[in-house]
C-alpha cells in the first residue's frame, strides 16, 4: 500500500508534465489580429486585390481611340513621351510617324515601336508603354447627367450611375443596357447594376413605362 502511494504521489505528476508538454509542442502558435490576412493569403488582401487589378488593367488591356499611352524609349529624351490614341486607331511619333494602336495591348504596341525604330532609326531600342489614362466611358438616359465622364479601374455599372448623379426619378432602376466593343464586334446586353465597367462602355438607363 505504501508503495503504490509514493506512485501516486510522484510518478502521476511526471505523467501530467509530459502530457502537457506534448500538446505545446502540436498547439498552434497564437497570431495577432492584424496579421490575420498576411497568414491565411499569404500577402496582405488589399494588395493582393491591386496585383489583381492592375494585371487584368494593363497586361490584357486592348487600346482603342481615347487612351493616352505613356511611352518610354530608355535613352531616347525626344521619342520619350505621352501620346494619345486618335480617332483612327494610331498613334504618332517622331521619327517613325503612325503606328496602329487599336486592338492592341501596351505591351504589343512596344513591341511594334521597337521594330519600326530598328527599321534603320535605333539599333537596339528598349521600348515600355503603359496606359496613362482610360478612354472615358459614357451614360445615356435617365440619369441626372448624362455625358462622357473619366473612367477608373473597378468600377461597376452603378458607380457610373452614381457619378452622372443618380437616377431620375422616371428611371428603370434594376438594370440598364450596356453596349461594348470587343475584339469579336461589338455586343449590346441588359445587365444588373453590379456588372464592371470597361473603358469605352456606353450605358443606357431606359425609362420606365409605370
Amino acid at each position: 500500500m505504501r508503495l503504490i502511494r509514493l506512485c501516486r504521489r510522484f510518478v502521476a505528476p511526471v505523467l501530467l508534465a509530459l502530457a502537457l508538454s506534448a500538446c505545446a509542442k502540436h498547439a498552434p502558435l497564437p497570431v495577432a489580429a492584424s496579421d490575420l490576412d498576411t497568414v491565411a493569403y499569404g500577402a496582405p488582401v488589399a494588395y493582393v486585390a491591386e496585383a489583381v487589378a492592375q494585371t487584368v488593367a494593363d497586361g490584357g488591356y486592348r487600346l482603342d481611340a481615347g487612351d493616352r499611352l505613356r511611352i518610354v524609349v530608355y535613352g531616347q529624351d525626344g521619342l520619350t513621351n505621352s501620346y494619345a490614341v486618335d480617332a483612327s486607331g494610331q498613334i504618332t511619333m517622331p521619327l517613325i510617324g503612325a503606328v496602329r494602336a487599336r486592338g492592341l495591348t501596351p505591351a504589343e504596341l512596344a513591341r511594334a515601336i521597337s521594330a519600326k525604330l530598328r527599321n534603320g532609326f535605333i539599333r537596339e531600342p528598349f521600348v515600355a508603354a503603359e496606359v496613362e489614362a482610360y478612354r472615358p466611358f459614357f451614360i445615356l438616359g435617365e440619369v441626372a447627367a448624362p455625358g462622357q465622364y473619366p473612367y477608373v479601374p473597378n468600377m461597376t455599372v452603378e458607380a457610373a450611375v452614381a457619378i452622372a448623379g443618380g437616377f431620375s426619378p422616371r428611371a428603370q432602376r434594376g438594370n440598364v443596357q450596356l453596349s461594348r466593343n470587343t475584339p469579336a464586334g461589338p455586343i449590346r446586353e441588359t445587365v444588373p447594376l453590379a456588372t464592371p465597367l470597361s473603358p469605352g462602355d456606353t450605358i443606357t438607363v431606359r425609362e420606365r413605362w409605370f
